[in-house]
């Protein structure tokens, strides 16, 4: 019997990724590249990583920056579109934040419709929070960010091309190991929670904080373009599974009893007398200034990042990877401090001989 040759290799999707050095950029990498080509576009920060092929770009300029050749050879080879980068620094100015979110994605929608790639954009679950009047006078940079997300969201929806907007609520560590690719800023109020340094917390306690491990956000967003979805909305958030503020603070509470005394717990402040007294007091003269821009930035975090109501999930729905369960979001959240404290920003104090944690803090690998 005469031996057939082998099969040709199967030919790789080509996806086009902005954003990957970032948090969720780099997961995604980690999710996709088996199955997809990825191309990185970057400006700044290299993403460093042999699985993808990085070009030198700027999403601010008409043709990415490229020579007009490589721009034409780009589109031609592109099948989809992955659009992860964001100005998500609230200190930069607001102007800024509009331009890199509104006129980057209609730089990479251009693109996506000169390669007639369908479009996938990461949003934010909280572009469902828009801020009162007095809170964007307040936090211009967070206000100009939902806002500017906003806009893009319907800049996607009037494109040309098909598209889905993917809307993840806060992007935490690995689910497992609780690693991140960089600080992020909730983070660090968590740990400063943790040493005891946060005195009074924005917020009820019965508030949701909606935080997902961003290996389920990848998964996620790997299962709906495997499936070959190229319309819809998606909200890739924890919805009513999603830890209450107070379970957050007892959570912190517990990680630091592992380092010595117990801090005492953060008082949490109703928002209305935030407004009315508690920023105002702390943005008098008499406050030490390093308090004062520590509270500031805990303030726009929360008020931006709590609910009271629960947010839609799709997670778990056809194409959009597994739901999780409230459980397997606290033992996250104890893996992502654990790698907060085993980093530079992690607490001091000698850690004590204790027993073995309670399995309810145990990490444990999230059900997928």
């Amino acid at each position: 019997m005469p031996h057939l040759p082998p099969p040709p290799p199967r030919r790789r999707p080509v996806l086009l990724l902005t954003g990957g050095s970032g948090v969720l950029g780099r997961a995604l990498i980690e999710e996709l590249s088996s199955d997809f080509r990825i191309i990185c576009l970057r400006h700044r920060t290299p993403v460093d990583d042999p699985r993808v092929e990085e070009i030198p770009a700027d999403l601010l300029e008409p043709g990415l920056g490229l020579p007009r050749a490589q721009f034409t050879r780009l589109a031609a080879d592109v099948d989809l579109v992955v659009h992860s980068a964001a100005a998500t620094n609230w200190k930069a100015e607001p102007a800024a934040i509009w331009r890199a979110n509104l006129d980057g994605t209609a730089t990479m929608l251009t693109l996506a419709a000169r390669a007639q790639a369908p479009f996938h954009h990461i949003s934010t679950a909280f572009v469902a929070n828009p801020l009162a009047a007095e809170e964007q006078r307040r936090f211009p940079g967070a206000a100009a960010y939902l806002a500017s997300k906003t806009a893009a969201e319907q800049a996607v929806r009037e494109a040309p091309v098909p598209g889905t907007i993917l809307r993840p609520s806060v992007v935490m560590g690995d689910s497992v190991t609780g690693r991140i690719a960089g600080a992020q800023g909730l983070t660090r109020a968590l740990g400063a929670i943790v040493k005891g340094q946060v005195p009074v917390l924005p917020g009820e306690p019965g508030a949701r904080i909606d935080m997902v491990p961003q290996d389920v956000v990848a998964r996620a967003v790997g299962a709906l373009l495997r499936g070959g979805v190229t319309e819809g909305e998606y909200w890739l958030t924890a919805g009513a599974q999603a830890l209450l503020q107070s379970e957050v603070v007892d959570i912190c509470l517990e990680f630091a009893d592992r380092y010595g005394p117990r801090p005492h717990p953060p008082r949490l402040i109703p928002l209305e007398s935030v407004h009315r007294l508690l920023l105002p007091l702390i943005e008098g003269p008499s406050f030490p200034e390093s308090l004062r821009r520590r509270f500031h930035t805990y303030a726009e975090l929360l008020l931006v990042f709590q609910r009271a109501l629960p947010f839609d999930s799709s997670l778990g729905a056809p194409h959009c990877g597994a739901a999780v369960a409230k459980d397997e979001l606290r033992r996250a959240l104890f893996s992502n401090l654990e790698a907060w404290a085993a980093g530079s920003a992690g607490p001091r104090r000698q850690r004590r001989t204790r027993p073995p944690l309670q399995d309810s803090a145990a990490p444990r690998e999230l059900a997928s």
